[in-house]
C-alpha cells in the first residue's frame, strides 16, 4: 500500500515546489519592473538639488504621472555640497526640451519620493550627460508640520517681529466744541 501512495505524494510535493518557485519568479520580475540591468536602452541626464529628502536610487522619474525612467545614482558635489541625481531616461523620451525642470515629489502623504520632470518649450533638447537647469528640492513634510504646530498662534512671538517700543508721540488735538458751518 505504501508503494502506491509514495509516487502520488512525491508528485504533489514536486508540483507544490514548482508552483512556489514560479511564484517567487513572478514576484522578482514584478519588483524589478522588468528591468534587470542588462538593458542599455536609456540615456543619462543629471539634476542638482539642494535637498533630496527621501529620494533613493531606483526611484521613478515621471512626466505627467507616467514613468519614463529611474534614478540611477545619487552623489554629493564635494565643492557646492549639492546632491546630484543621475536620471536614466528611456530613449523613447529623448526629446525632452533643454528648459525642462525637475522637482522631487512624494506620492501621497507618506508615499515614495520620485523625480517629476516638467518639459519646457525650448526647441533644443537635453543631450545625454547634460544637467537639468531648473530644479525644485524636496519638501520635508515633517519639518513643515513641526513649524506649523510649534509656531503658535499669530502674534504669539513665533516668527513675528517684536512690537516696536512706545515713543513719545503727542496726543491728537481734542475736538473743538464749536458748531460746524
Amino acid at each position: 500500500m505504501s508503494s502506491a501512495r509514495g509516487p502520488r505524494l512525491e508528485f504533489a510535493v514536486g508540483a507544490f515546489l514548482l508552483l512556489a518557485l514560479g511564484s517567487v519568479l513572478v514576484l522578482a520580475i514584478a519588483s524589478t519592473n522588468n528591468r534587470f540591468g542588462f538593458s542599455t536602452n536609456t540615456y543619462e541626464i543629471t539634476a542638482r538639488f539642494s535637498n533630496i529628502g527621501q529620494l533613493r536610487a531606483q526611484a521613478p522619474v515621471r512626466v505627467g504621472g507616467v514613468n519614463i525612467g529611474r534614478v540611477s545614482k545619487i552623489d554629493l558635489d564635494p565643492v557646492r555640497f549639492d546632491s546630484i541625481a543621475t536620471l536614466a531616461i528611456d530613449r523613447r523620451y529623448s526629446e525632452l526640451p533643454s528648459d525642462t525642470s525637475a522637482s522631487i515629489l512624494t506620492g501621497g502623504l507618506l508615499g515614495e519620493s520620485y523625480v517629476d520632470l516638467q518639459p519646457g518649450g525650448d526647441l533644443e533638447n537635453l543631450q545625454p550627460g547634460e544637467e537639468v537647469a531648473f530644479t525644485t528640492p524636496a519638501v520635508d513634510l515633517i519639518q513643515m508640520v513641526g513649524r506649523y504646530m510649534f509656531s503658535g498662534p499669530p502674534g504669539a512671538g513665533g516668527d513675528t517681529p517684536a512690537a516696536a517700543p512706545a515713543q513719545d508721540v503727542p496726543p491728537p488735538p481734542a475736538p473743538s466744541e464749536e458748531p460746524l458751518p
